[in-house]
C-alpha cells in the first residue's frame, strides 16, 4: 500500500506540472504507457485470447465512469491546490457506501450513515471556498468521487471473474481512444525530457492500481488502508515545496472529517466481514 501511495502521489504530481500540455495528451501517455505495462503481465495462455470476457456490458460501464473520473481528477489537480483535491478525493468511500444500496442492495446502518453525514460536512467545509467565489474547479474532485464510486462497485462484481490485469487493460485502452479524439484540437511535441516525465505517468498509474489491488489482496484491509492516508501528507510536502501552495485551515480541517468518515467505514466493513476497496485514476 505505501508503494501504491507514493506512486499515485507522483502521477499526481506530474498531472499538475503537466498544465502546459493538452488534457487529451496527458490522457493519452496515462493511457497508451498503462497498456504497454499491463501486456507485459499477461499470462502466456491468454495471450492468444486476452481480450475474452463474458460481462462486456459491465467492463464498458467501468471504463465509462472511470473516464468521467479520471478527467474530473486530472483537471482538478491542475486547477486547485494539490492539497485540496487530494483532501476531497479521500471521500470516495462515502459515495460507495451510498451506491451499494442501490448497486449491491447492501444494508447500511446507523454507523455507516453517521461516517457518510460526517464526510458530506468535510466535503462542504473544504469546497466552501469554490462555492463563495463560484470557482467551478471545486466540483471536479466530487465528480471523481461519484465516478470512483460506481468503479468501486463495478470492480467488486467483476473481479469476481476477471482477473485485476484485465480490469485495468481494458480501462488504460479506454483512456487510450478517448486520448486520440482530441488530436485534432492540437497536442505538443514535447521535449525529449518531458517525454520521458509524461510517459512516467502512465507507469506510475499503472503499477499504482497493481500494487493497490495487491496490498488489499494480501494484508489484512485495517492494516493497509491508513496508509493510504499518507497521500494528504505527500500532496502537502509538494505543494508547499514545489508551487508554493500552503493548506487553509478549512482545507486541514475538512480533510479531518473526510478522513474520520473513510476509516469508520472501513472499520464498519471489517466488522462486517465485508471489504471496501476505491482505487484512484484505475
Amino acid at each position: 500500500m505505501f508503494m501504491s501511495v507514493c506512486a499515485f502521489s507522483l502521477m499526481d504530481l506530474v498531472v499538475k506540472w503537466s498544465n502546459e500540455y493538452p488534457l487529451g495528451q496527458v490522457l493519452f501517455f496515462r493511457g497508451f504507457v498503462g497498456v504497454l505495462l499491463y501486456f507485459l503481465i499477461i499470462p502466456k495462455e491468454r495471450l492468444r485470447n486476452f481480450y475474452y470476457t463474458k460481462r462486456a456490458g459491465l467492463h464498458f460501464l467501468r471504463c465509462l465512469f472511470g473516464l468521467i473520473a479520471l478527467v474530473s481528477i486530472f483537471t482538478a489537480l491542475r486547477n486547485l491546490p494539490l492539497a485540496t483535491v487530494v483532501s476531497i478525493s479521500f471521500a470516495a468511500p462515502v459515495f460507495t457506501t451510498i451506491f451499494s444500496i442501490f448497486f449491491l442492495s447492501e444494508k447500511v446502518g446507523i454507523f455507516r450513515w453517521l461516517a457518510v453525514l460526517i464526510g458530506f460536512i468535510g466535503i462542504i467545509i473544504i469546497a466552501e471556498p469554490g462555492f463563495s467565489q463560484l470557482n467551478i474547479f471545486y466540483i471536479y474532485p466530487i465528480i471523481f468521487c461519484l465516478g470512483m464510486a460506481y468503479v468501486a462497485i463495478s470492480i467488486r462484481q467483476l473481479s469476481k471473474t476477471e482477473p485485476v490485469w484485465l480490469i485495468s487493460l481494458y480501462f488504460s485502452l479506454a483512456i487510450t481512444l478517448l486520448s486520440l479524439v482530441t488530436i485534432p484540437g492540437g497536442w505538443i511535441v514535447p521535449s525529449f525530457v518531458d517525454f520521458i516525465i509524461l510517459s512516467l505517468l502512465g507507469v506510475f498509474g499503472g503499477v499504482a492500481n497493481l500494487w493497490l489491488s495487491q496490498s488489499y489482496k494480501f494484508s489484512e484491509v485495517s492494516l493497509v488502508t491508513p496508509l493510504k492516508y499518507l497521500a494528504l501528507v505527500f500532496a502537502i510536502i509538494f505543494g508547499y515545496f514545489i508551487w508554493d501552495e500552503i493548506p487553509t485551515l478549512k482545507t486541514l480541517v475538512g480533510a479531518t472529517l473526510v478522513i474520520l468518515s473513510s476509516v469508520i467505514i472501513f472499520r464498519r466493513e471489517i466488522q462486517l466481514k465485508k471489504q471496501v476497496s476505491v482505487p484512484r485514476h484505475d
